[in-house]
């Protein structure tokens, strides 16, 4: 299996540039399953149904969130309908939504968790690790060998953590939420593709995909203006990875495109 996890989407920019090149991308590169973190796609803070269903078009075959999920709050209404969204399983059980996500393509079938962090991370969630060894356990017990778990944490010592803690037991463990794309992309022992982050679909000249005048504004002068969305061109941040039968990762790769 061929998999594609891109970063998390920063507003409008991020999803104009996966409509100009996703589809294409995807061709090209042979992609059989395709993951996209879309927690901020909203305007820079939430998802939406509308959202989901046009990623879906573009090529998504799940798409998971991070700890902005409900920022727009009517998607709580909406999420359970959504077959192909997974959302953070160890935060609240008032969130709705799937822990656990299941796409089959080419006869192998691979499933997708997110897992929220909990250093510095809010809301507060419940213990990750122990988290994932709960759902590892039930894929296992569906028969299913690939699994990719996001990881949307705020430190990159959680996510190292996280890493090696899941190696051999996770074909490919990504770190999302803080929007740099880190260069340790590699395998663990076991088969475990790993990267501390995977990086964000949104404009280039931004702060982390928001507009840098107001980042500027609210970190130098401690004024609590509105964080909005950078408008310019965007790039898409990325890996892709390919998983053997057994789910072993055997390549692990990071790309950032440019629309």
């Amino acid at each position: 299996m061929r998999l594609c996890f891109i970063g998390d989407i920063v507003g409008s920019s991020g999803r104009r540039a996966l409509k100009a090149v996703l589809p294409g991308f995807l061709s090209s590169n042979g992609i059989d399953v395709c993951v996209i973190n879309a927690e901020n796609s909203a305007h820079g803070l939430g998802c939406s149904d509308k959202i989901c269903a046009e990623l879906k078009f573009l090529g998504a075959d799940v798409i998971t969130l991070g700890n902005h999920t409900f920022s727009n709050y009517e998607f709580l209404g909406k999420i359970d309908k959504l077959d192909y969204v997974v959302k953070p399983c160890n935060v609240s059980k008032s969130w709705k939504g799937n822990d656990i996500v299941t796409v089959e393509k080419n006869g192998q079938k691979l499933a997708v968790i997110n897992i929220l962090g909990q250093v510095n991370m809010m809301p507060s969630a419940d213990n990750p690790f122990e988290a994932a060894d709960e759902l590892i356990s039930e894929i296992n017990d569906m028969g299913i060998r690939s699994i990719l778990v996001d990881f949307h944490s705020e430190t990159t010592s959680e996510k190292c953590a996280m890493g090696y803690y899941l190696a051999g037991k996770a074909s490919v463990v990504v770190g999302t939420h803080t929007h740099v794309q880190t260069s340790d992309n590699r395998i663990l022992d076991g088969g475990t593709g790993y990267i501390t982050d995977v990086g964000m679909t949104g404009s280039v000249d931004s702060v982390l995909g928001m507009d840098i005048d107001t980042s500027i504004r609210r970190l130098k002068d401690k004024i609590s203006v509105r964080y909005e969305p950078a408008m310019g061109p965007a790039m898409i941040n990325g890996v892709i990875a390919e998983i053997d039968a057994d789910g072993r990762c055997t390549s692990f790769k990071r790309f950032t495109e440019y629309e």
